[in-house]
């Protein structure tokens, strides 16, 4: 009786296995269905044009555009990049007009976009130090368009209002942030010897190799020199700023960035420097600017920001104060700044496909890494 029970349940499952593995045949096979499905949706999809580098926000990214400002980075009397040079340098490019388009639709959307009338102001003061016949061959020169320079100043100026709006306007430092830097740092605010703390614009009458002033001015000879530091005399003899002037004209590339600011000076590196440059320097009033004086290599104008007698600066003494506000508010403003940017760039859509194509070459790509290079860079930067 027990041998035909178990014979029956051999059977009813002998019975059962076929069902059980048709079954397990139909499950895979409609992972298989859907999956052909699905690689047929995604072969569906429009590849970008094989000029089409990157894209932010369904906004293209060309490489005529990327090749334009990879231009005005590389110097035309320099060696020539290598392949792997300049795809790193253009990758950079690609990264920095990603960050700007990211910042100029959010600056659209705030309604922060710069004015015609604002772009013009900007545009006839990055123009004046040329003339007319001067700005063309300028142009004509590094390949760069009229409409191009001020696209260039509209996004520039745009994407300012957005910093200042979403980033500066939000940095504080109170007077316990002051006390606290200037306790921790104490034996750098005791001076030794007196200092001079002087700012500089810099012309000289030759072609600089590197250029890192806002608007990538130069002067090549000694007239052009001459005309350009007239018109810096010009300037601030009217009220112009000295460091925003430093800014766009200074051809010192470690000291125009920080508007010619050069720091404090002890007496004994005066002591050490151009005999002229020590008696003019020595001569100046705190917050006076010097008429320019020629030296060897360069034609200089010069303001003394304050002098500073030897001992101990005190929390109290308002120079310590402001220089430790500067010097805080600059940190903050950096770290909100790239802040900002991150979370602006996670909620972007960016798709870098000369990224990609590098990758999957292993990065050799000898047709995306060939750039003519026309001349220097003539691109305003604010």
């Amino acid at each position: 009786m027990q041998t035909l029970r178990v014979n029956s349940l051999r059977k009813r499952n002998s019975a059962a296995r076929p069902l059980r593995f048709a079954a397990s045949l139909l499950f895979p096979a409609a992972l298989f269905l859907t999956a052909l499905f699905f690689l047929a949706g995604c072969k569906n999809t429009t590849a970008p044009a094989a000029d089409v580098w990157a894209v932010v926000n369904g906004k293209e990214i060309k490489r005529d555009e990327v090749d334009k400002y990879y231009r005005t980075r590389i110097s035309p009397e320099g060696q020539e990049p290598s392949q792997e040079e300049a795809l790193s340098l253009k990758l950079n490019v690609i990264d920095e007009l990603i960050n700007n388009e990211i910042l100029l639709e959010r600056a659209k959307k705030l309604n922060l976009e710069a004015s015609d009338g604002e772009v013009e102001d900007k545009f006839t003061e990055f123009k004046s130090p040329y003339t007319e016949e001067e700005f063309q061959r300028q142009l004509k020169e590094r390949g760069v368009t009229v409409e191009d320079l001020k696209n260039t100043v509209r996004r520039e100026l745009s994407i300012q209002k957005l910093i200042n709006r979403e980033v500066v306007s939000k940095v504080a430092i109170t007077d316990q942030d002051i006390a606290e830097f200037y306790n921790a740092n104490r034996p750098q605010f005791n001076v030794a010897e007196p200092q001079y703390r002087i700012a500089q614009i810099v012309v000289t009458p030759r072609k600089e190799p590197q250029i890192r002033n806002r608007k990538n001015d130069d002067a090549t000879n000694e007239a052009e020199a001459q005309r350009k530091v007239k018109m810096l005399v010009d300037r601030l003899n009217s009220g112009a700023d000295f460091s925003q002037l430093a800014m766009d004209y200074s051809e010192d590339m470690n000291s125009a960035a920080t508007g010619g600011d050069l720091g404090y000076v002890p007496e004994s590196s005066l002591n050490q420097s151009d005999p002229a440059l020590k008696k003019l320097v020595i001569g100046l009033k705190a917050g006076q600017v010097s008429p320019p004086i020629v030296l060897k290599d360069s034609i200089r104008i010069l303001k003394l920001v304050t002098r500073e007698a030897p001992g101990l600066r005190g929390l109290t003494d308002p120079q310590v104060q402001q220089s430790i506000r500067d010097t805080l508010r600059n940190r903050k403003e950096q770290l909100l700044r790239a802040s900002y940017l991150a979370v602006a760039r996670d909620d972007a859509r960016v798709t870098n496909y000369l990224a990609r194509q590098v990758l999957e070459s292993n990065g050799k790509l000898p047709a995306a890494a060939k750039t003519t290079l026309p001349g220097k860079p003539f691109t305003p930067q604010n």
